[in-house]
C-alpha cells in the first residue's frame, strides 16, 4: 500500500482513539513495520516515555546527544531511562568527520543555526532511522507553528510519522505526569518551558508562548529533528 494511503487510513482508523492506543498500534502495525521513538527527553518527552515504556520495554528510542546539550537533559536522560525501565535507548551523536569539517569550533549556531540543526541533529537522525519504517514524535498542534495542523499519522519520505499527542493540550500532557507521577525535567522549575540546545535556549516568562525561548528573536522556529537533511550534505 502506498505510504500516503496508509497514513490517511490510519488517521480515519484512529480520529476517536486516545494516544496511549495510538502508540501500541504504531508498534504493533505490521503494515507500517519496524517504529522507533525519537525523543528529545526535553520538558514533555515523558509522557510518551512512559506511554512505550507500558507497551514495550526493549522498544528502540534514539536520543540525539548533540554534544550542545544541557547538563540537566543528559541527567534527566539517563534518570527517565532508569525509572521506567528502557533498555534500548541509542545516544546518536553526530559525525566526527562531519563536526571537524564544518563547525570544528563548535559557533556553527551563531551563523547558521539551520546548518548548526542539519549537523547535529538532522543528518545523524537520519542515519539512525535508516533500519526503521516509521517514527513516533512528541509534536503537538498546539505549539503552533508548522505543527498547527498536524495530523496522527504522516508520510514523510519512506517513512510514516506517528504524532499520538498532536491533539492533546498543554493541560492534558501536565494531567498526564501527574496522574503518573512522572518526574519533571529539572529545568522546567528554572523557567524553561521548552528545552532545546543550550546556546539556543533561553527562559521564557509566563506570558509568553512555552516555545518563545526556542531561538529567540530568529526566524527559526522548528527543531531539526524534523527537518530533512539540507541536500548538498544529505547522507
Amino acid at each position: 500500500m502506498p505510504l500516503k494511503e496508509l497514513a490517511e487510513r490510519r488517521n480515519m482508523l484512529h480520529r476517536k482513539s486516545d494516544a496511549q492506543t495510538i502508540v501500541k498500534h504504531a508498534l504493533d502495525d505490521v503494515q507500517i513495520g519496524k517504529v522507533a521513538l525519537v525523543s528529545s527527553f526535553g520538558a514533555e518527552a515523558v509522557v510518551l516515555l512512559h506511554m512505550v515504556a507500558q507497551v514495550g520495554k526493549a522498544t528502540p528510542v534514539i536520543f540525539l546527544d548533540t554534544e550542545m546539550l544541557f547538563p540537566e537533559t543528559l541527567a534527566y536522560q539517563r534518570e527517565v531511562s532508569g525509572l521506567l525501565g528502557l533498555t534500548d535507548v541509542r545516544i546518536i551523536g553526530p559525525d566526527r568527520n562531519d563536526v571537524l569539517t564544518h563547525d570544528v569550533d563548535g559557533l556553527l549556531h551563531q551563523a547558521d543555526t539551520d546548518a548548526c540543526c542539519d549537523l547535529r541533529k538532522t543528518r545523524p537522525l537520519n542515519r539512525a532511522l535508516g533500519e526503521f519504517d516509521g517514527w513516533i514524535t512528541g509534536r503537538k498542534r498546539y505549539q503552533g507553528g508548522q505543527r498547527a495542523q498536524l495530523p496522527l499519522y504522516e508520510k514523510e519520505d519512506r517513512k510514516i510519522k506517528i504524532n499520538p499527542l498532536a491533539n492533546w493540550s498543554a493541560q492534558d500532557v501536565q494531567d498526564y505526569m501527574g496522574a503518573h507521577d512522572l518526574p519533571r525535567h529539572p529545568l522546567v522549575a528554572d523557567g524553561y518551558p521548552s528545552v532545546g540546545c543550550m546556546p539556543c535556549t533561553t527562559r521564557a516568562n509566563v506570558l509568553e508562548d512555552p516555545r518563545a525561548g526556542r531561538w529567540r528573536n530568529a526566524e527559526k522556529t522548528e527543531c531539526g529533528i524534523h527537518n530533512r537533511p539540507r541536500k548538498e550534505h544529505a547522507a
